[in-house]
């Protein structure tokens, strides 16, 4: 394998002839124009049309709904059947380079070479990135330090936790401090308390940046985002901050308490959205229009009775 410094010196001359960081082209408004998306015959996308500002997105639907399809046209790794993206009024299609160099992605399927330390790894997606090799070894050292990897980044990244390894997914998505961060799933294999740093992480800097993460851990978000995102069934079936949009489902969210041998029963006809054991009886929490028991007590909706309350409604659920 070539040295760092021949890489570095070769991947910032190709993107840069003359040594100079190319400042950003485009601004801080995104906006996606009646995307859509087929596999065969399956329609994954239907005209999604989204006007995005500097702020925490959280985007929200079940298994299938199309989230991971979205944010990969999003980021160009495929392309949309119909529809455009643009940047500050310009065509990511058209200026993928450009685009590509204010943009930070952490995949769902994140893959990293594992003979790699944590530290060369950052460094090698840092001259992917075309930064100067001071510029990679200083952030690279910040960004460890700060998803608390700093006393593991000469350690193979093959020998890192999953949580140690999602955690390296963050870093890398933020090395050339994107104004546009897209997360897909940037919270799986994290315990609670990198959960907790994670999201202290994305507010301290959701002001500066575009910021879509997709997530199945709805807390992660309620606390967060600006705005929630729902896709249901290939659209944005609806959007808005989370106090707002749990609005929809007020008067849908009950409890009540009832003898374990009628639980099933209740699970069968009704969806659950919580159950715990209190003395002798089931508690249930239970999303419904109509009320669905004679002695459930309506209660206030949450933001993830509202994603049961889609969840529900998607195709072969």
């Amino acid at each position: 394998m070539q040295s760092y410094d021949v890489y570095f010196a070769q991947r910032q001359h190709a993107r840069n002839p003359n040594n100079q960081l190319k400042e950003a082209t485009f601004g801080m408004n995104l906006e996606m124009n009646m995307l859509k998306k087929r596999f065969e015959k399956n329609i994954i996308l239907n005209d999604i049309s989204l006007a995005l500002d500097p702020g925490v997105y959280g985007l929200l639907g079940a298994n299938g709904s199309g989230k991971t399809t979205l944010m990969r046209i999003i980021c160009g790794v495929i392309q949309a059947d119909e529809g455009s993206i643009y940047y500050d009024g310009k065509n990511t299609k058209e200026e993928p380079d450009s685009f590509r160099s204010i943009l930070g992605f952490l995949p769902q399927d994140f893959r990293y070479y594992p003979e790699f330390t944590g530290l060369k790894f950052m460094l090698y997606i840092a001259a992917l990135k075309g930064l100067d090799k001071n510029q990679a070894i200083k952030k690279c050292d910040e960004l460890l330090q700060l998803v608390g990897l700093e006393d593991v980044k000469n350690k193979k990244v093959k020998k890192y936790s999953g949580g140690m390894k999602q955690r390296l997914g963050i870093a890398q998505a933020m090395i050339n401090d994107p104004e546009v961060l897209i997360l897909d799933e940037p919270t799986v294999g994290l315990d609670p308390k990198e959960r907790v740093r994670f999201r202290n992480l994305i507010s301290s800097f959701s002001k500066e940046k575009i910021v879509i993460l997709s997530t199945h851990i709805v807390s992660d978000v309620e606390y967060i985002a600006d705005e929630i995102l729902i896709l249901h069934n290939g659209r944005i079936e609806n959007r808005g901050p989370s106090t707002e949009l749990v609005k929809e489902i007020e008067g849908h969210v009950w409890e009540c308490s009832l003898q374990p041998s009628l639980v099933d029963e209740v699970l069968a006809n009704y969806t659950i959205s919580n159950q715990k054991h209190e003395s002798e009886k089931m508690v249930l929490r239970i999303i419904s229009k109509e009320k669905p028991l004679e002695h459930a007590t309506m209660t206030q909706p949450t933001l993830e009775d509202l994603y049961l309350y889609y969840l529900k409604e998607e195709p072969g659920k």
